[in-house]
Order: C-alpha cells, then sequence, then structure tokens
C-alpha cells in the first residue's frame, strides 16, 4: 500500500539529476527493498539550473548508487541512500548565459524546477492519483514526513574539481554521512511532535583533503604540490525548529560544524594560486561573478521584489576592495571580505533553504488533492522568512609557508621531485565564523579568535637561522603574538553554537535572536567582543529598512540610472573590527619571511575577475524635481568601517643579517633577481638592541556612499548641491592615534627585553582624510575638492643623549645597508652606558637633549586647477637636561619659539622689567602655499606662498658641545662573525679619512671610482672604507652605475635653474621673520628654578642681574626679514584653503621686482658684574631684486632662457665697537667651536656603532678565512703623519682615466661660462650704496694707569656695483671720505681728541687745514705718506 506514496517521491529524486533510467526498473527493484544502480550519468544542466552557480559542470559521474528501503519498518527505520564515488569537474562559465532565473535570485526552487521538467509531471500526477481509501491522508502525510526526516545518506569518496587558467583545485572527502539524531546528537529515529517541534540531524565529514596544483599548458600537472588540507575530519549539526506539524519550512534554522584541528600547508608555487581562489570566493560574494553581459538588459520582472537588484555588482569601490583584500592569507579570508554586499551570495543561498529542509514541490503533485495542504500552501508563501544561522567553529588552526626547491634525479629520464621547507607558522586557537540572517533585510556576521602567534622555522634565504640543530628557543621563533591562550580563556569561543552544553538548544528552549540593528549595537559592544574572544574580533551588520510611502515605491523599474528608489529603502552596513593587545618584532628572520611570501605571492599576475568600468558620464542624465532631492537629503545610505588596536607592542630589531636587496627590488616591481644562492650559518648576536614601539589605542574610520556611481551622477548634474548632499560624495577616513611611545631595549642572551630606555614620550595624533568619489563627473566645477586632508599633533617630544642617537644609527644602517651579512658588531661600552645596571650610578652621566614641537596643524587640499596646503605650528622648545654640581638635574634652554624678540637687538631689555612669555603667544609659524595644478594653465594666477614666522632665542650652550663630542670606547668584545665574511675595519684609520674630507672639498664626486681599488684587482677580496661622502644606502654596483650613466654638474646645475625659475617666475611671496636672537655663552647656562621652564631671554637676565659669576655670552641678533613680490597688497598668512588672491599674476615673470627689507641687526657682548659692551649696532637694508629671462632657441629639445639679474641694497650706516675682552671672549668661542669641530672630524663619524658594515662585490669568497682589523691588506693611501691637512700621498687610488666624467677638477670660471655658455647667460648687477661705516677699537693705555684709548675710523657715502656679463666683469667703487681719529679718556674727564688734535688720517676732496696739525718737526716728516 505504502509503495504507492513513497515510491514516486523516492524515484522523482533520483530521476531528477540522473540521465537515462527506466521509471519500469527502477520501480521493480525498489519494491524488493534495495536498488543498486553502477556508472550513472548526472543531468548537468539540471544540477546548474538548481545551483545557479556561474560555474560549468565539464562532468559528473556516480559510480554506484545503492537506495535501501525497508519496507517492513518503514516507521522505525530510516531509508539509506548510498553513493560510491562521485566525481564532479567545474570550471568558471564563460560569458553568462542568458537565464533570466539567475536574476531572481530570491524566488524558491520551486519556480526554477516547475520550469525545467514540464514533461515528467503529468506522468506522476497520473501515477500517484488512485489513492488507496484504506489510508487516511493523514496518516500518509505524516508517515512520509517520518520517512524524509530519517533518510540517511552516505556519500564514499566524493571528489570535486575546479580547474581554472594553470589552477587545478580538488577537494577530495574519503566518506560523509548525514542522519537524524536524538536531543543528546545520538543517532535516533525521530520525527517532529507537538510538543517538540524540533528536527535535528548531523553530518560526519572524515578524511577531506584539499590540493592545489599548477597544470601546464597541455593541461597536465607535471609536479604534485603538498596537499593544502591533509585528512581533515570535521562534523556539522543541524538544528531544525518549526511553528507547527504542519510548516512546510522550519522558523529557525541552525547549521554549526567544527573542527578540532585545521592544519593548512601552501608552498610559494601553491600562493598565488590560493590568492585567487580566495578573490573567486570573494568575487563570487559581491555578485561580481554572474553578471549580465555587456549590452543585454536585466529582466526587470525579475526585480520587482528584490530592492537590492540594482545594486548587485555596479559599484566601482567593492571592486577595487576585492582586489586588496585577495592579498590575505588563509583563513583570514572572512576577516577581511571588505564592504559586505549581502545580495550577492545570500539571496543564492536564500533560494536553497526549502530545498534543503522542506520536503520537494513534486509532494504537492501526489497530495494536491488534501485541501489542507493546498490552504497551507498558499498561507507558506505569506509567512516569513526563516532565522538562518551558519556558524564554523575551529579549535585550533594553523598554516605553514614552505619554500620549494627542484630536486633532479640521478637519471635524465626520472622526473624532477619538489623537495618543499618550511619557513613560517600562522597559529590560530578558538576561531569562531558566524552569520545570522532574516530573509534580505537582515545580515549579521561575526568572526572571532581568541589567540594567534607566527613562528620563524627552518632557514630562509640560505641562512639558517632556526635549523633544529641551533638549539634556539620557541620565544625567540615566535614574532607576532596576539590575544590569550585557550586554556586559561576556555571555549568562550563556542558560546551559543550548537555545540555548547549550555545553548538553549541543548537545553530544550527555544533560542532567542537579536534581528534590529539598535538592540545588535546595544549587546555586542568591542568590550563584549574581546570579552569573549581576546585576539580579534568583527561584527558586519548589513540592514534594510522599508519605508512605505515615501518617493515613488511603486515603480518596478530599478534600472542603475535611476535614484527614485534610494528614497524607499533606508540601507545600513556596518562594520568593526577589534584587534586586540598584540606584540610584534621585526627581526631579520621574520621581515626576511614576511617580505619572501610577498615576493611569491606577486610571481603570478592573473587577470582580475572583474574589470573596472570607465566612470563615462551619461549623456541623457535624468534631472531630479525638488522633492525628489529633498528625500534624497533625508536618508542616503552609506557603509561605514571602523578598525581598532588595542594595546599594540613592536619591536624592530638590529639586523642580523640583511638580503633585502633580493627581495625588494621585486616587491618594487623591478626585475626579478633569480637564481640567488647563498648558504651561510648563522650565529645570533646577543645582546642585540632594538627600538620598542608603544600604542595604546589606534582607532581608523572609514565611511563610503553605497552607491557612489548613481549618487555622483545625481548630486554633480545640480546646479548648486547642498553642504550634506557634497558631504556624501566623498569617501572619509579618520585616523586617531592614542598613547604613542618609542624607546630603546636590548635582548639578552636569556631572550629577555630589559627595561625600555625612552626616546619619545606618550603623544596623541589624529589624520583626517577625504577623496571625492568619481572625479571625472565634477570637471566643470573646478572649486571642488578632490582630496582633502588635516593633520594634528598637540604635543610631540623626542629625547636622547649622543649615545642612544648612536645606537639608533647603527640600527638603522644594519637595515639600510643592503647586501651584508653579520658584518656588524655592537660596541660594549656603548650598551653599557645606554643599558645601564639597575641601582648602579654611573660616574659621569651624559647630557640628554629634549625637543618638543607643539600645536602642529596642517592642511593639505587639492582641486582640479590648484593644490594647496596651510597650517600652523604652535611652538618648539629645544632643553638640555645635564647631571648639576650638587647630584640635582639641571635644566640648559637652548632654542625656544615663539620668543618675544622685538626690544633684544639693543641692550638696554636687561635693564628694564622682562613680561614672562605668554601661554596666548602667537603661533610660531603660520604658512598657505598654493601651487597650479598645470604650469602653463592660461587662466592660472600662479603660485603664492604666505608665510610668518615669529621670534626665535637660541642659546649655543657648551653642553651641546659636550653632547656631540661623546665617544664610546674603542673595544669590541660582541664579535659575530662566524663565518666567511669580510669584517670591517672598525675604526677607520685617519689618514684615510683625511683624504676623503679633501675628496669631499675639492671635487665632490671624484672619490666614487675608487670603488675599483686598482691595487687589488688581483685578489678576491676587496676591502674597502666607506665614509660619509657616500649615500648610506645605496649598494655598491649601483653607485657605479649611477657614476658612469649621469650628466656632469653643469647640466644639472642649469637643469636645476630652469626648474627654480619656472617655480619662481610667477610666485606670489609674502615672507615675514621676525627677528632671531642667538646667545653663545662660554660657560654652561642652567635655566634657575624661578623661570618658567625653557624661557631663554629670562634665563640670560636673571643669570645678568644676580649671579656674580655670570660667564661672557656673545649676542647676536638677526634681522627681522620682510620680503613682498611686486603688486602684492598684505593678506594675512593663514588662509582658508583654496582662496583667490585680490591682484593675480597673469604675465610672465610679473612676481619681480621683490622688495627685501632687514631691520635690527646687532650684536653685543655681555660680562659678569652686568657689563655690556656693542659690536655692531643696530642697522638694516632694503633692497630690490629683479630678474628677467627671454627664451633662447637652443639646438637641443629643451629651451633654454638668459637671465639678467638686478640686485639693489640702500644700507643703514653701519657701526662696529670692538675692545679688548670682546677680542678674548670671540677667540674664545671660537677656539671652542674650533676644538669641537676638529673632534667630530676625526671620530664623528668612525666610532664601531656607526662604522659602516662593507658592501660585497663580486662573489664571496668560499674559504673560512677571517679578515679582520690586523689581517686586512693595508691601505696604501696613507697620509704620513707630517704631512699637510690637505694633502694626500700618492697612494690614493682614484683612477684618472678618460672613462671618469668627474676625474679633472672643475673651476669656478669655468662653471660660470659653461653656465651662460650653451644654456643661456646669466648677466648680474649689484650694486649698494652704504652711508658712513664707523669702526671704534678700544684699549687700556699701557703707559698711563687707569687711561682708555680709542681708534675711530670713518668711511662715508661708499657707494659699488658689480657688473657681470658674458663679455667682460665690470666693478666700481666709490668713496667719499676716509678718516681715522684718536681719542684719550681720563678719569673723570671724559673723552677728549688725542696728539695732533686726534688726526691719524684724512683722506677728503676738500684740502686739509694743515696749520693746526703741523705742531713738530716729526709730524712734517710723516706728511707725504699720511697725505
Amino acid at each position: 500500500m505504502l509503495e504507492s506514496y513513497v515510491t514516486p517521491i523516492l524515484m522523482s529524486y533520483v530521476n531528477r539529476y540522473i540521465k537515462n533510467l527506466k521509471p519500469s526498473d527502477l520501480q521493480l527493484s525498489l519494491w524488493g527493498g534495495d536498488v543498486v544502480l553502477s556508472k550513472l550519468e548526472l543531468k548537468l544542466d539540471v544540477l546548474e539550473q538548481e545551483l545557479k552557480l556561474p560555474f560549468t559542470f565539464l562532468s559528473g559521474h556516480i559510480h554506484e548508487l545503492r537506495i535501501h528501503v525497508p519496507w517492513t519498518k518503514l516507521g522505525s527505520e530510516p531509508v539509506v541512500i548510498t553513493i560510491n564515488t562521485m566525481e564532479c569537474i567545474l570550471k568558471l562559465k564563460d560569458g553568462i548565459q542568458d537565464d533570466h532565473e539567475s536574476c531572481g535570485s530570491h524566488s524558491t526552487n520551486r519556480s526554477t524546477t516547475e520550469n525545467t521538467k514540464p514533461s515528467v509531471k503529468p506522468r506522476r500526477i497520473q501515477q500517484a492519483a488512485p489513492t488507496d481509501p484504506d489510508l487516511p491522508p493523514g496518516y500518509v502525510q505524516s508517515l512520509i514526513r517520518r520517512v524524509v526526516n530519517n533518510v540517511n545518506i552516505v556519500i564514499n569518496n566524493l571528489i570535486l574539481k575546479y580547474v581554472e587558467d594553470d589552477i587545478v583545485l580538488s577537494v577530495n572527502i574519503t566518506s560523509a554521512e548525514c542522519y537524524t539524531v536524538g536531543e543528546l546528537w545520538d543517532r535516533a529515529f525521530m520525527d517532529i511532535s507537538a510538543t517538540d517541534l524540533v528536527l535535528r540531524k548531523v553530518i560526519n565529514f572524515s578524511d577531506c583533503t584539499v590540493c592545489l596544483d599548477k597544470r601546464n599548458a597541455s593541461g597536465k600537472i607535471e609536479f604534485y604540490q603538498d596537499p593544502l588540507l591533509y585528512k581533515c575530519s570535521f562534523r556539522t549539526r543541524l538544528h531544525f525548529t518549526y511553528d507547527n506539524l504542519n510548516s512546510k519550512m522550519p522558523s529557525v534554522i541552525k547549521i554549526h560544524t567544527l573542527v578540532e584541528s585545521l592544519k593548512l600547508s601552501i608552498t610559494d608555487q601553491q600562493l598565488p594560486m590560493f590568492i585567487r581562489i580566495m578573490q573567486l570566493g570573494i568575487a563570487l560574494y559581491y555578485g561580481e561573478i554572474g553578471n549580465f553581459k555587456d549590452g543585454e538588459t536585466e529582466d526587470p520582472t525579475c526585480h520587482n521584489k528584490d530592492m537590492l537588484g540594482n545594486i548587485t555588482g555596479s559599484e566601482d569601490e567593492t571592486r577595487i576592495d576585492m582586489q586588496y583584500t585577495a592579498q590575505y592569507k588563509g583563513q583570514e579570508l572572512y576577516s577581511q571580505q571588505e564592504d559586505e554586499q549581502p545580495q550577492g551570495w545570500v539571496s543564492w543561498a536564500w533560494s536553497f533553504v526549502p530545498a534543503i529542509v522542506s520536503y520537494d514541490d513534486s509532494e504537492e503533485d501526489f497530495l494536491g488533492n488534501d485541501p489542507t495542504s493546498a490552504m497551507h500552501q498558499q498561507k507558506a508563501q505569506t509567512l516569513r522568512d526563516p532565522i538562518v544561522s551558519i556558524g564554523f567553529y575551529c579549535t585550533k588552526a594553523t598554516v605553514t609557508f614552505k619554500v620549494t626547491e627542484m630536486q633532479a634525479e640521478s637519471s635524465y629520464y626520472s622526473p624532477q621531485k619538489v623537495k618543499s621547507k618550511e619557513v613560517l607558522c600562522w597559529e590560530q586557537e578558538g576561531t569562531t565564523v558566524e552569520a545570522l540572517m532574516m530573509g534580505e533585510p537582515f545580515f549579521n556576521c561575526q568572526i572571532g579568535f581568541v589567540g594567534c602567534r607566527a613562528l620563524c622555522l627552518k632557514g630562509i634565504m640560505g641562512v639558517k637561522d632556526f635549523e633544529e640543530n641551533m638549539n634556539r628557543s620557541e620565544t625567540e621563533a615566535c614574532f607576532f603574538i596576539c590575544g590569550e591562550n585557550l586554556n586559561m580563556k576556555g571555549l568562550t569561543y563556542l558560546t551559543n553554537s550548537l555545540f555548547d552544553y549550555r545553548s538553549p538548544e541543548n537545553n530544550g528552549t527555544r533560542a532567542e535572536f537579536i534581528l534590529d540593528a539598535a538592540h545588535h549595537k546595544e549587546t555586542y559592544t568591542e568590550v563584549a567582543g574581546m570579552q569573549r574572544f581576546g585576539a580579534f574580533y568583527m561584527d558586519y551588520l548589513y540592514t534594510v529598512e522599508n519605508i512605505i510611502g515615501k518617493g515613488s515605491a511603486n515603480q518596478q523599474d530599478f534600472s542603475p540610472g535611476k535614484s527614485e528608489d534610494m528614497g524607499t529603502v533606508q540601507e545600513k552596513s556596518t562594520k568593526s573590527l577589534v584587534i586586540g593587545p598584540l606584540d610584534f618584532r621585526l627581526d631579520s628572520s621574520a621581515v626576511h619571511r614576511i617580505l619572501k611570501m610577498i615576493v611569491c605571492a606577486l610571481e603570478h599576475e592573473y587577470e582580475p575577475y572583474s574589470g573596472l568600468k570607465p566612470d563615462i558620464k551619461d549623456e541623457n542624465e535624468t534631472v531630479l524635481n525638488p522633492e525628489e532631492v529633498a528625500s534624497l537629503e533625508e536618508y542616503i545610505p552609506t557603509r561605514h568601517t571602523s578598525i581598532t588596536l588595542l594595546k599594540c607592542t613592536c619591536t624592530i630589531v638590529m639586523a642580523e643579517f640583511n638580503l633585502l636587496d633580493h627581495l625588494l627590488p621585486v616587491i618594487m616591481g623591478e626585475k626579478n633577481s633569480s637564481n640567488f644562492l647563498n648558504t651561510t650559518n648563522f650565529q645570533s648576536l646577543r645582546p642585540l638592541p632594538s627600538i620598542q614601539i608603544l600604542v595604546d589605542k589606534i582607532n581608523l574610520e572609514h565611511s563610503v556612499p553605497m552607491y557612489a556611481e548613481q549618487l555622483v551622477h545625481v548630486v554633480s548634474s545640480l546646479t548648486q548641491p547642498s553642504d550634506n548632499l557634497l558631504h556624501y560624495c566623498y569617501a572619509h577616513c579618520y585616523l586617531k592615534i592614542f598613547g604613542f611611545q618609542a624607546g630603546l631595549t636590548s635582548l639578552d642572551c636569556r631572550g629577555f627585553y630589559c627595561l625600555p630606555v625612552p626616546i619619545i614620550p606618550s603623544f596623541s595624533t589624529a589624520l583626517y582624510g577625504k577623496l571625492l568619489k568619481l572625479p571625472t563627473c565634477w570637471t566643470e566645477r573646478s572649486q571642488i575638492a578632490i582630496t582633502e586632508g588635516i593633520f594634528e599633533l598637540p604635543n610631540l617630544t623626542i629625547q636622547a643623549t649622543r649615545a642612544q642617537t648612536l645606537l639608533l644609527q647603527a640600527i638603522y644602517q644594519s637595515w639600510s645597508h643592503i647586501g651584508n651579512l653579520n658584518s656588524l658588531s655592537v660596541n660594549e661600552a656603548l650598551m653599557n652606558e645606554i643599558f645601564q645596571t639597575t641601582g648602579v650610578k654611573s660616574k659621569n652621566p651624559l647630557p640628554t637633549l629634549e625637543g618638543s614641537i607643539q600645536n602642529v596643524e596642517l592642511k593639505y587640499c587639492s582641486t582640479s586647477l590648484v593644490k594647496c596646503a596651510s597650517g600652523t605650528v604652535g611652538s618648539i622648545k629645544i632643553c638640555a637636561k645635564a647631571p648639576g654640581d650638587s647630584g640635582k638635574e639641571k635644566l640648559i634652554p637652548l632654542l625656544q619659539g615663539p620668543s618675544d624678540t622685538k626690544d633684544l637687538h639693543s641692550s638696554k631689555w636687561l635693564k628694564e622689567s622682562r613680561k614672562p612669555e605668554s601661554l596666548l603667544a602667537p603661533d610660531l609659524t603660520a604658512f598657505t602655499v598654493q601651487v597650479p595644478q598645470y604650469m602653463d594653465y592660461c587662466h592660472n594666477s600662479g603660485a603664492v606662498l604666505l608665510c610668518s614666522v615669529q621670534g626665535v632665542a637660541v642659546n649655543i650652550d657648551p653642553v651641546l658641545y659636550n653632547w656631540l663630542v661623546y665617544q664610546p670606547q674603542k673595544r669590541t668584545s660582541r664579535h659575530m662573525q662566524q663565518q666567511p665574511v669580510i669584517a670591517v675595519p672598525l675604526v677607520t684609520p685617519i689618514s684615510r679619512k683625511k683624504e676623503d674630507e679633501v675628496s669631499v672639498g675639492s671635487a665632490p664626486l671624484a672619490k666614487q671610482q675608487s670603488y675599483q681599488a686598482s691595487e687589488y684587482a688581483s685578489s678576491p677580496i676587496k676591502t674597502k672604507t666607506i665614509t660619509e661622502s657616500r649615500p648610506l644606502s645605496v649598494p655598491v654596483k649601483a653607485m657605479l652605475n649611477i657614476s658612469e650613466g649621469c650628466r656632469s654638474p653643469e647640466e644639472r646645475m642649469k637643469e636645476f635653474v630652469g626648474v627654480v625659475w619656472n617655480a619662481v617666475k610667477s610666485l606670489t611671496l609674502q615672507l615675514e621673520v621676525q627677528s632671531c636672537c642667538v646667545f653663545v655663552p662660554n660657560d654652561s647656562l642652567p635655566s634657575p628654578s624661578t623661570i618658567v621652564s625653557g624661557d631663554i631671554p629670562g634665563t640670560v637676565r636673571s643669570w645678568y642681574h644676580g649671579q656674580t659669576s655670570m660667564p661672557g655670552m656673545l649676542v647676536l641678533c638677526l634681522p627681522q626679514i620682510k620680503i613682498i613680490s611686486a603688486g602684492h597688497k598684505y593678506m594675512e598668512p593663514l588662509q582658508e584653503i583654496p582662496f583667490v588672491i585680490p591682484r593675480p599674476i597673469l604675465e610672465e615673470g610679473n612676481a619681480f621686482p621683490w622688495t627685501i627689507s632687514l631691520h635690527h641687526f646687532s650684536m653685543y657682548t655681555l660680562f659678569g658684574k652686568q657689563v655690556t659692551f656693542c659690536l655692531v649696532e643696530p642697522m638694516g637694508c632694503t633692497s630690490t631684486l629683479a630678474v628677467t629671462s627671454q627664451k633662447l632657441l637652443a639646438t637641443g629639445p629643451d629651451t633654454r632662457h638668459s637671465f639678467v639679474v638686478c640686485l639693489h641694497v640702500d644700507l643703514e650706516s653701519l657701526q662696529i665697537k670692538c675692545s679688548n675682552p670682546q677680542v678674548q671672549l670671540l677667540y674664545e668661542l671660537t677656539d671652542n667651536v674650533n676644538k669641537v669641530w676638529n673632534k667630530i672630524q676625526r671620530r664623528g663619524n668612525l666610532s664601531p656603532s656607526s662604522a659602516y658594515p662593507e658592501t660585497m662585490v663580486g662573489p664571496v669568497p668560499g674559504s673560512p678565512v677571517r679578515s679582520s682589523v690586523g689581517t686586512a691588506p693595508p691601505d696604501t693611501s696613507t697620509c704620513s703623519p707630517s704631512a699637510d691637512f690637505g694633502t694626500t700621498t700618492e697612494g690614493d687610488s682614484i683612477q684618472a682615466g678618460d672613462d671618469s666624467p668627474f676625474s679633472d677638477s672643475v673651476t669656478l670660471e669655468q662653471t660660470t661660462s659653461n653656465i651662460g655658455g650653451s644654456s643661456g647667460r646669466i648677466s648680474l648687477w649689484m650694486q649698494w650704496v652704504l652711508p658712513k661705516i664707523t669702526i671704534k677699537l678700544f684699549a687700556p693705555d699701557p703707559e698711563n694707569k687707569g687711561t682708555e684709548l680709542c681708534m675711530v675710523s670713518e668711511l662715508e657715502d661708499l657707494s659699488a656695483s658689480i657688473d657681470v656679463q658674458d663679455v667682460y666683469t665690470k666693478v666700481k667703487c666709490k668713496i667719499e671720505s676716509f678718516n681715522i681719529d684718536h681719542y684719550r679718556s681720563r678719569p673723570g674727564e671724559g673723552w677728549q681728541s688725542g696728539h695732533f688734535e686726534g688726526v691719524f688720517l684724512q683722506c677728503k676732496e676738500k684740502p686739509v687745514l694743515w696749520g693746526r696739525v703741523l705742531v713738530s718737526g716729526a709730524m712734517w716728516r710723516c706728511l707725504p705718506f699720511l697725505y
């Protein structure tokens, strides 16, 4: 009896998917209870249509299909369907077919299957028609439901293959079994009852292996890679909750999968293929694959219910994101899916829900005569969508990255084998991926993991740094740690899953779900996420709220060009990512491994899945009416992303080996440097200095309009869009950094870091940027900003001793000096100086320099016509902290700005009271600069620079010299060369250094040819000493290439002049610089505790008045400077950008002449006991600079200019006074500076910490000879000790051959004439006018005590002019009169003329009155000489 009901159901299943079956045979064997079918072909077209995926099946076979039906125990034993060996091969569709079903993805299976089998249906209905009157319909229905609910499906040996390009991805599952279970998830025969409306199923997958291989052009796989995943088993629990017994659809569906251990392995050859598969997943997710072909129109009826139809795949930013995110690895796929759009695959997945969980539609045919079921069917369609929860949980996952190398077999014909070596491993614990959805209006995805870490394994690039025999600890191998330990945390990652014994489903209650956005945000906060996970938490929420009655909701046509539909639906997409406390160590091992992975990932470029569409503005753009604009303003959907990093520690370690020159060129897109072989034994250096950076919190927020294309087309067509609408046409990005601090630390032999020595104390900063979407739509509006950025820095302080800067320099050089391997050693004295043992006081602590900058605000903006920037810097202070006498630290201010320097040009300010520095002082500098985008733009107003700088006080204190002169002791006890690598002489011979300096002075580049040192040409070992005359980080080979192929200095000079002229000729310039006052004391000048720290004039004044032992001091007051270009009226230096100048410069060269005025230049000296002597009385000048240029017709492709430069200077009268103490003071000061300079020159850059490591050229010798300072070949180019500083002996290795463009020295005359030669001439005309110079020299009279002498010399009306032309140079000088007089001063009498009326020398136009002078014969004899 039952057969007539059950058989058609089973047959319809089988018949739908399998080709060439005879129903009669199937029916007979089914009634026997067992069916065995062999070698079956699948109906590929039906599978494709039902799956609605953008894949085609190349083949599909089932080796054997068994169906077992226990007819006698149908109510208590399950029907078992067994498939033995099923194999399918898929590939991506070439050009998507014209099936319009694929667009109506929300529609269920039912519609599709009805369309595909119209022929089968009538026959099945006839078969089912004769119902047995003995069986009541209700009973049949419940029995069939029991049978269907308890079907067991077993698949043994499932093989799926996907092929694309040169990729073959194969998935092999040894066995998968699906069966129904009871409350405790044990196998049972269950049914839904009125008391328990729940159905549970389990699917067990055992031994899943995933392989990823590369095939050649003929489709063959030459050698097999290690499998991505090997024999991994996992289990899935399904839980269905129904509203009532007759429900066709469950109201809640939960599908959760648990993997205990997931071990992925990726080789360097698999990495690009793996990334490609990731990209495929993301492209499928966005629905970017499977869109319509160009020129095809979407069927509007597909979208009458699908609000999201106009979006899928039509946005450019999702495509960019796709390519961008695809570079992430492994399981991180989920966490990096930017800008998710559920409608890509969610709607696709949705169409399966009825197919998976309800009966098939064919049952409706058999039971169609039952009125209740027909009624129920209509009701079911009006019911709400079920809630679906999908979860993936993994206890422990590891991803291992391997590098492969070929191994040829012994015989010629045997195949090549691949040997792989593990280099990097990523371990992750407690991973959760959960998605919750209800129809298309609500989608939520949460991803998190409890802890993760990354480790270095084996060796990299031939450096065996972590081989087994190295016995290095795991803490050293681990360079990235984030989050917590799973053992400590517990099973929080399984909370509320079907594997959690505390979850509602496992305790017989119904689960509650949060399905509205506001409640969701309150519950799932960042804090809650971090409490559950600890390392990483992501919450992605997408909601659609339907607002009825607004806009034109009745419109059926949702084509992408229209924007009316935007008003009807309110969409929101928010993503928040939190990354927990992490510790990241960048040492040589880690950096080389990470970069090696990036290089491998870049090795194969595939075509992107979706090309970016060009931004073409439609001509037939629809213009909106005011109501539509108003409804658009009410709500514009955006995507919002927030990323937060909490407590981040990053340690940058000194490089122990450095082979970046083999990796960086590939990453930068230059040629690949393959066939690199290098094997070295590695010896780690301890203690290892490093820089440690700590950040409390980093927050990045990003928002972008969801439908940028449509929105921008609409807004850019409005005549005056509101600010609100414009705001939404940009992508916005905010970056905030809190509590950033950095210090120096060192790693000792036990693997512990010492306490960090602070370099940068904690500070915070913020950055904001916005970028216009689709800028091509805005070409008519030149005033709209395309990019805009704002940077704010409230306060930044840097403090360091000289020893610390030397160590920082050494760390920098270890990374920047490419090509060396372990040829660096750290000076022990330097390390002991910096990292002092706790509790031990050092004998003479070093002075610390501390610089701080406050209130920096910068703004940048670019439009289609101009680029502009403006900004202010609040203040800059530099001070030194030096050890004081009584053990206290003394504070010595060195630089302070802004400082009130208006009155400092004369020494009167010392006598008057001085106001303390105000907190409301103006900003130190304010500037605005605007540069045109295109120099030759016709309506261009040229560039503008407005700048003002307040006064600055500088104190050049001797403590600065102490800081500069510090030198660690020579000995280095920490060597680590234990391999054939040439060691650098740690202290370069002074003589060689001298000669290098000479070369720097005379011909800047002449020295570079000494790389090819001819003395050592025969030996493979080349020893060179690199000095500061060469750029740090350029490898030798590159340097040689540069020096051979570059142009001469004159050529570069010509080009430079041309560039500068183009920039300056139409520059509107307004520059104001207040006076800068420089104090040069003879001895240290600490700030008294009463003064606000850092006020330099205040400190000087308090010493001047209070302390008797004030050191001698020279005060140099630099002039105030004002420069204004022609025709410019004064403006505030800080402008809102972009701005327009009132009188723009339109014609070429109109910015000249510039007016330059300087005022209040003076010099004076201060001594103890409140003594002040003036050196140069305050003076100033005004000058005019004019430059004109003509273009010359040059023979070359670029035109040259000829210039005429005119400079006229009007000086105020100059008065100079000088006396013995002043000369003595000046001598002492210059002597100090000279000594320091000599020390720095002699030893400054030769300390072991900054001795540059060797750069290898040519093969590294294989012999284990260790060449060190003692055994290096002697340097032949030495200086004899008695030789003059400027002379070198004959041993210099410059090759003075013809091949060197720099071998002959260039004189100034040649340079000048060359500039004027082919490149256009420079004619110069300068004129000075000086009304009067007075020089007064004071000295005590040696014969008469208490008497002072004074010599006064005066020049009046001095004018000079210089005229430099191509052909001649003319100098004119005119002096009106010149006198020298002498005076003497006796106590109580004041100054009086000396002998001979005080006359010493007179030169005038008018004759001298000799009568008064000729008093003594001695004078008469001197007369001719005097006159």
